[in-house]
């Protein structure tokens, strides 16, 4: 669905949403969780999907990849905390073993440090160029 929309801003959120909610009933996984944060953030506000996150902390399957940091640093700068944002773009260049995603969040970490606007793309930390060679599985 949201691959069909031009811009993430016309892309209907709330049905993506209900699609996660039912598919977390029937399919359950912290990959469908950490999905389901997204578009929780996107239709509740990034602090509702950093809640929902938090559950997975403590979760082994997916704590140990880098994909949990990288959407904590995307609802980290949506919800306007940069430090943080910052801090964990860099742990999760830290945690993938593809050099195309590391490079990737580094440049996203660093273009956080610096003042002023941020990104014109606020979802720019959670996308990984196509083609990435992560060895950690699909985002979702």
């Amino acid at each position: 669905m949201h691959d069909e929309a031009p811009t993430a801003s016309v892309t209907d959120w709330p049905q993506i949403l209900a699609l996660y909610e039912v598919l977390s009933q029937v399919a359950p996984g912290p990959v469908v969780t950490l999905s389901r944060a997204v578009a929780l953030a996107m239709v509740h506000g990034p602090k509702a999907g950093l809640a929902l996150l938090g559950e997975l902390d403590a979760d082994d399957r997916i704590t140990h990849t880098h994909r949990l940091d990288a959407v904590r640093a995307h609802l980290l700068e949506r919800a306007g905390d940069t430090v943080a944002a910052r801090e964990s773009c860099l742990r999760a260049a830290r945690m993938t073993v593809s050099a195309p995603e590391q490079r990737y969040l580094a440049l996203r970490a660093a273009r956080l440090r610096q003042p002023g606007p941020l990104a014109a793309d606020p979802a720019a930390c959670q996308r990984v160029p196509r083609g990435s060679g992560s060895r950690t599985g699909p985002a979702g």
